[in-house]
């Protein structure tokens, strides 16, 4: 059986379609190098989704053509997030109002 990691960061992004070029622009050249340069942050792999993403707004679903973005970086532990590097990093903000994201920190039992 393969070793898995302790610990994932796990980011997800619907994005505006209009927006999408700019922001793969910027995360596979700035934000992502920037974060695998982070210490305790041992790996990172992008995906998009295929199709229509499915959207449930107060127990009613509906199909949006916006793509949804995961990345899951491999980290030593959620201490990864609180060093000065990590902290640094800049950019989202630019995109601000053109995606929905969510973030979660899952660590093995």
């Amino acid at each position: 059986m393969p070793d898995f990691p302790k610990c994932l960061l796990i980011v997800t992004a619907e994005i505006d379609p209009a927006e999408e070029e700019a922001w793969n622009t910027w995360y596979d050249e700035v934000h992502l190098p920037d974060a695998l340069a982070c210490p305790g942050v041992n790996a990172g792999v992008r995906y998009v989704s295929v199709g229509d993403t499915w959207v449930t707004e107060v127990g009613v679903g509906s199909a949006s053509p916006a793509r949804c973005y995961t990345t899951i970086y491999e980290l030593d532990g959620p201490e990864a997030l609180e060093t000065p590097e990590f902290k640094a990093m800049r950019g989202w903000d630019r995109f601000a109002g053109k995606i929905a994201s969510t973030t979660r920190v899952f660590q093995r039992c």
